[in-house]
């Protein structure tokens, strides 16, 4: 610690000691309930603190996140919808994606689209893809600069989608890319 978290330590106990000593003084008639009103906001205190000490720890429990294992494998936690999502960087902006296994192509929504700097209103719907929904029409583009977790690819194809999807797919054409593709319980494995 410097001279100045020293002086600070000792400003807040004295502010400490002072604000205690009113409420003491203010209300002597009734010492009891202050000690037991004191004692719940130093529990409240010490709950606070706690949680911000373990925040990154709670936060990885509640809402778990794709990491690297020290082999190199990306690993995606399920989600509690019971898919894997994954977040790569395509032309600088951050995009989830469904893992989708049974989908052909990197499929982007419309608004995912607009992210990266593709406008749909711009695109040839040429294309066709057959959906749990139906059939959809489909513009194939390419994207300049895909990034995972220290992996880069360039000009990737992908297509957009001109129908209303909730979220873009990373379906084979960019998995296959990957020489495993493991499920271990709650966890995808992407070995490359």
């Amino acid at each position: 610690m410097t001279g100045d978290d020293y002086g600070r330590a000792i400003y807040l106990v004295l502010l400490l000691l002072v604000v205690a000593g009113y409420f003491i003084v203010d209300n002597r008639a009734h010492l009891g309930r202050v000690a037991q009103q004191a004692m719940i906001w130093g529990l409240i205190f010490v709950g606070f603190i706690a949680v911000f000490g373990l925040w990154s720890d709670i936060r990885s429990d509640l809402s778990p996140r794709q990491s690297v294992s020290d082999a190199g494998a990306i690993e995606l936690p399920r989600a509690p919808d019971g898919h894997f999502y994954l977040t790569a960087q395509i032309n600088g902006a951050d995009i989830t994606f469904v893992v989708d296994t049974g989908a052909t192509d990197i499929v982007l929504s419309q608004d995912d689209a607009r992210a990266v700097g593709i406008d749909p209103d711009a695109l040839d719907y040429l294309g066709s893809a057959s959906t749990a929904n139906g059939v959809v029409r489909t513009a194939r583009v390419t994207l300049d600069d895909f990034r995972l977790e220290g992996m880069a690819d360039t000009r990737l194809r992908a297509v957009v989608n001109q129908g209303d999807l909730d979220g873009s797919l990373l379906g084979m054409a960019y998995l296959d890319r990957f020489s495993r593709i493991e499920i271990a319980g709650d966890r995808m494995i992407l070995t490359r």
